[in-house]
């Protein structure tokens, strides 16, 4: 009796670790699912996102000069709905410059250009430097 009782036992240990293991994995399947879906629908919500860029030359005529400047003005829109107002930059252009070439390369819209690792770690100061 105490042979199949033990036996018993070790069926069901057995069996409630399967279980248990089971349980585990699916609870990994179903967190799992949830990332990809959260991760999803953030991936739609900023690609709702965008910037409306406008550029105009304006010329500043003077007695004895005439400056071109090129203004270019953005817009960050949420679908449809402007989230902000016009920014501006404005480059001068030099005497028979293109306009096209003199594009502006920095947006306030869109991120930063992080340095490279060596030049982040030489303008850190050190955790021993003291100022």
């Amino acid at each position: 009796m105490e042979v199949a009782v033990s036996k018993e036992r070790e069926a069901l240990a057995a069996a409630q670790a399967i279980i248990e293991a089971q349980k585990v994995q699916m609870e990994d399947r179903v967190h799992a699912a949830q990332e990809a879906a959260r991760r999803q629908a953030l991936d739609e919500a900023l690609g709702d996102f965008r910037v409306e860029e406008r550029s105009y030359m304006r010329e500043l005529k003077s007695m004895f000069s005439a400056r071109r400047i090129m203004v270019v003005q953005e817009r960050l829109y949420f679908r449809n709905i402007p989230l902000s107002n016009w920014v501006e930059h404005e480059m001068l252009l030099d005497e028979g410059a293109d306009a096209r070439d003199a594009a502006p390369s920095d947006s306030v819209f869109a991120p930063p250009v992080l340095a490279s690792r060596h030049t982040r770690r030489a303008e850190l100061p050190s955790a021993g430097d003291s100022e």
